[in-house]
């Protein structure tokens, strides 16, 4: 079983355009649809709540792990595949997957790779339902910084 979820988007912008939807709280929650509380800073903890239909009531928690300039920005986040009841718990999710954005410059624009992993610490059988919640959500999400910067 993979231990990843990859996903490209190749848009029709800048690098530097690209990375500030990024990196800049505001503009990727936009994109995104979370309202976070602070900038992002590296080795700080980014709170929030989501603003996706039907999940506004739901906390955003992530740890920024990475801002390398114009090339990467990594994050860890708990490993809840948008499982409501699990949300609601208020359990916390003791497994946290490693969120990577990886930008490079390409003649039309920027190809961005967004990468997931670290699932094989999630116990089965939630590992398969986040993994395949996460998957659709990459998909989506990547269709909407494109988007977002292109607009």
């Amino acid at each position: 079983m993979p231990n990843s979820i990859i996903k490209t988007v190749d848009i029709a912008a800048p690098v530097e355009k690209v990375w500030d939807a990024l990196i800049d709280h505001e503009k990727f929650g936009s994109w995104f649809r979370v309202a976070l509380d602070q900038p992002f800073a590296i080795d700080q903890s980014s709170t929030g709540h989501m603003t996706y239909p039907g999940y506004e009531e739901y906390r955003w928690e992530a740890r920024i792990v990475a801002i390398e300039p114009m090339t990467r920005f990594a994050y860890e986040w708990p490993a809840t595949g948008g499982d409501k009841a699990l949300m609601e718990s208020g359990v916390p999710v003791p497994e946290w997957t490693l969120v990577e954005f990886v930008l490079k410059p390409t003649e039309t624009g920027t190809h961005l790779t967004v990468t997931e992993s670290g699932f094989d610490a999630v116990p089965e059988p939630r590992r398969t339902n986040v993994m395949r919640s996460n998957d659709g959500g990459w998909a989506e999400q990547v269709q909407n910084i494109k988007t977002y910067v292109e607009d």
